[in-house]
Order: structure tokens, then sequence, then C-alpha cells
């Protein structure tokens, strides 16, 4: 079953002292791009995040987010007292004012406060990394789903280049003696006698090189193996994407070698369906 490089996951989880938010986002890419943003103390996990997220979503522009909202009292500053109160005693001997002021201006200059690295917990990381599971879950679910709008669309366009191909076998035969009628005009406009066998050697030669009987198989053996492409276990959107390449090639050739109005014309809506299987296929894993 095909999936979309599309998708979207959120999961929140309420711990004690903080409410953690895990958000993940993909669109289409050639490869795996991703982006994580994570506080600065899970840094030590960023690798096994990467990892992690590279061999589920395997393809796609990848944004990883977690947001951290505290509601507890932990504090990650504090005041460094020692320093503060040196401070405090060398503006005593430069300025006359009393503890308060002096407090407010130590607790300004440079140092006065402490950061203490806030140390991963690993109980805390077990249930992030569940969360983080379920975000993956999610988002995955959310591409499957757009796959099968991408896949009912690829059937419904591979159904009706199907169809155009069964007109052109149908307008073939008109074709051809349309050029055959044609050879014989320019033939007749000539006023002059020709060796009967030699020209129906030439006309021979002439129609094999307009001749679509092997594109137009090729062309039937490309469809077929897309719609058992689509059906493949796997997501593979650049195999999808070699097929439709080869689709286009005998597309193209029977348009150079038709030579004949109608079926120009058909070989102009299978490549308007084809454009737009190609541009779909993009989203596809």
């Amino acid at each position: 079953m095909i999936q979309s490089m599309t998708g979207y996951g959120k999961t929140v989880l309420q711990l004690p002292t903080k409410k953690i938010t895990i958000e993940l986002k993909s669109l289409n890419s050639k490869n795996i791009d991703l982006n994580v943003r994570i506080p600065a103390y899970y840094r030590e996990k960023e690798l096994y995040i990467r990892k992690k997220l590279a061999s589920a979503l395997v393809r796609g522009k990848v944004d990883f987010s977690v947001f951290i909202e505290n509601n507890g009292v932990e504090l990650s500053s504090k005041i460094n007292e020692n320093v503060v109160k040196e401070y405090m005693n060398q503006l005593r001997t430069i300025v006359d004012s009393n503890e308060v002021e002096l407090l407010k201006m130590a607790v300004k200059l440079p140092d006065s406060l402490k950061t203490e690295r806030e140390e991963l917990d690993e109980k805390e990381w077990a249930q992030i990394n569940a969360a983080l599971e379920n975000t993956i879950d999610e988002i995955t679910t959310y591409r499957i789903d757009e796959g099968k709008v991408l896949l009912e669309d690829f059937v419904l366009r591979i159904s009706i280049i199907e169809d155009l191909l069964e007109k052109v076998i149908e307008v073939d035969p008109q074709r051809i003696e349309q050029v055959k009628e044609k050879l014989r005009k320019a033939i007749a406009e000539l006023e002059t006698n020709i060796d009967q066998n030699r020209f129906e050697q030439e006309l021979i030669y002439y129609i094999e090189k307009l001749d679509i009987t092997e594109e137009k198989v090729r062309l039937k053996n490309h469809l077929d193996y897309f719609k058992k492409a689509l059906k493949s276990d796997d997501s593979n959107g650049k195999k999808l994407g070699f097929i439709t390449q080869e689709i286009g090639r005998e597309i193209n050739t029977i348009g150079s070698k038709s030579n004949f109005a109608p079926m120009q014309k058909l070989v102009v809506q299978m490549k308007d369906e084809l454009e737009k299987i190609k541009e779909q296929n993009l989203n596809v894993l």
C-alpha cells in the first residue's frame, strides 16, 4: 500500500511539573531531511531520535519539535549568594546606601545568578520515548490515509490512459490506410509510370517505419506493471517514478510515429493524464 510523504502527528504528555508537546510534520522530499528541535538537556538523545525518525519515515522533509511548559516550581537559575555578598561589600566602599539598594545593584552585576544544568531524568525520558512512538504511529496513519487518496487518483488516471490506448488501437488501421492513400495520390500526381512491385516494397518499408505495434505492447505492459507496483506491500515512489518515465517514453514514440490527427489527439490526452500522475507521485513515499 502506498503512503504519502505528507503527514502530521502530535502527542501531549502531562507530567507533574511540566507539559511536554511532541510534534511531527513531514512534506515531500527526494530523501530524508530531518530538522530536530529539542531542549538542551535532551541533546544526548538527539542521535537516537534522528535514527528512529529516519528508520520509521524513510523519506520526506521532516520537522520534529519538543516543546516544554513548566507548571511547577522548578527553577534552573539560582542566586549566587557568595558572589552577591562580595559585590555588596565592594559597593559599600564606594556608595552610601542601605542594604536593599545595595542588593538591587548587586544582582544586576555579572555572575550574580548561576544556571544549574538540568540533568536528564531517565524515567521522564522513558515517558517521552513512549510519546515519540505514539507520534510516529499518528503520522504514519496520516500518511497511509493520504496514500489511499493518491491510490484512487492513480487507478483513475491509469484507467483513462488504458481506455485511450484502446482507442489508439482502434484508429490505427485507419491511420495505415490513410498513409497508403496519401502515397498513392502523391504517385498519381507525378503522372509517371512506376514499377508496381518496387512501389509495394517501398510502401511496406515506409509503413514499417510508422508501425507502433511494439510501442502499444510495451505501453500496455508498463501500465500493468504500474498497477501491480501500487499493490505491493511497500510504498516505493521512486519505483513508480521510473515506471512513469517508461510510460512517457512509449507515449511519446507513438505520438512521433502517428502522423494521423485523431491518434495525435489521443496521445495528447494520454500525456495530460501522465503529467497528473507524475505530479501526484512526487508526494509518494
